[in-house]
C-alpha cells in the first residue's frame, strides 16, 4: 500500500521529482524542528483513515470552520474511511482533549490531478458530520485575505507527525520547524523548483528543515500583524530527499483558493 508519487516534470534543468509528502504505510513527522508546546497550534488536525480495524495517521490539515477541515487533494483522492482528530498532541495516546470526527463529505479541487502536480491545486475541503467543540486545545485557522502573497524570509513554522527524516518514522508528538517564506522568484529560478513551482505555491525553508511524508495537507502557519495564519497546505518535497538543498517544501497557497474555500462553506 506504499504510495509515493514520483513525477516527473519537464524543466529546463534536470531537477528532483517533487514527492508528496504522504506515506500510508509509515509514521511520519517534520524534518528538525522541535516538539510543540501541546496544543499551541490548537487548529492543527490529524487526518486517518481506517484500516483492520484500526485509524492511522496519514496527513494534516486544518480546521477553518466548525465543521470544516481543510488539507491537500493527494491526501484523499482515494476511497477511504476518514476520521478527523481534534485537540491531538501525542498521536499514539489519548490524552483526554482529543475530539474524534468522522466526515460526511470529500471536496476536492475540480482542477486537481494526481498524475501532475506540478499543476497545482494540491487543495480539499472535508465537512465534519458534527461541529467541532472550541475551547483551549481546539480552535479555528485564520485565513489570509485573497491573493495575498508573503515577502521574503516572512516567519513561518511548519507543524506536523510527519518523519523526522527521510526514510525515517513518524513522530508521536506534533512538532513544529522554524520555515521562513522563500519568495516565488526564487524558488522558481532554474536551479532551485524551476517551473515546477507555481505563482498559486509558496515554497518555504529547506536545507536542513522541512516537511515530510506525513505533513501533507497540514498548515504553513506564518506570523502577519501579530498572529498566525494558515498560508500554506503542504503539498511537495523533492524526491531526492525531504530536505534537499535549494529544493524547499513547497505548500498550496491558500489565499489562491480563497473563493473557491468561501464558495463551498459559504
Amino acid at each position: 500500500m506504499l504510495r509515493i508519487l514520483l513525477l516527473s516534470v519537464l524543466v529546463a534543468l534536470a531537477l528532483a521529482e517533487p514527492r508528496y509528502l504522504k506515506d500510508q504505510t509509515i509514521e511520519e513527522r517534520v524534518v528538525g524542528g522541535e516538539v510543540a508546546r501541546p496544543n499551541s497550534w490548537p487548529w492543527q488536525i490529524s487526518l486517518q483513515y481506517l484500516s483492520g480495524g484500526s485509524y492511522y495517521h496519514t496527513c494534516g490539515g486544518s480546521l477553518i470552520r466548525r465543521n470544516w477541515v481543510m488539507t491537500a487533494a493527494h491526501c484523499v483522492d482515494t476511497s477511504r474511511t476518514w476520521r478527523i482528530v481534534l485537540g491531538d498532541h501525542d498521536i499514539y495516546n489519548q490524552e483526554g482533549r482529543e475530539q474524534y470526527m468522522t466526515v460526511s463529505q470529500v471536496i476536492i479541487h475540480p482542477n486537481w490531478n494526481r498524475n501532475n502536480v506540478a499543476s497545482g491545486y494540491d487543495i480539499a475541503l472535508m465537512r465534519l458530520s458534527s461541529d467541532a467543540s472550541l475551547n483551549t486545545y481546539v480552535q479555528l485557522a485564520a485565513l489570509p485575505p485573497s491573493g495575498q502573497v508573503l515577502p521574503h524570509n516572512n516567519n513561518c513554522y511548519i507543524t506536523g507527525w510527519g518523519l523526522t527524516q527521510t526514510g525515517g518514522s513518524l513522530s508521536a508528538q506534533l512538532k513544529q520547524a522554524y520555515m521562513p517564506v522563500v519568495d516565488h522568484s526564487t524558488c522558481s529560478r532554474s536551479d532551485w523548483w524551476g517551473s515546477t513551482v507555481k505563482n498559486t505555491m509558496v515554497c518555504a525553508g529547506g536545507g536542513s528543515l522541512s516537511g515530510c511524508n506525513g505533513d501533507s495537507g497540514g498548515p504553513l502557519n506564518c506570523q502577519v500583524s501579530g498572529q498566525y495564519v494558515v498560508h500554506g497546505v503542504a503539498s511537495f518535497v523533492s524526491s531526492s530527499g525531504c530536505n534537499a538543498y535549494q529544493k524547499p517544501t513547497v505548500f498550496t497557497r491558500v489565499s489562491a483558493y480563497s473563493s473557491w474555500i468561501s464558495g463551498i462553506i459559504g
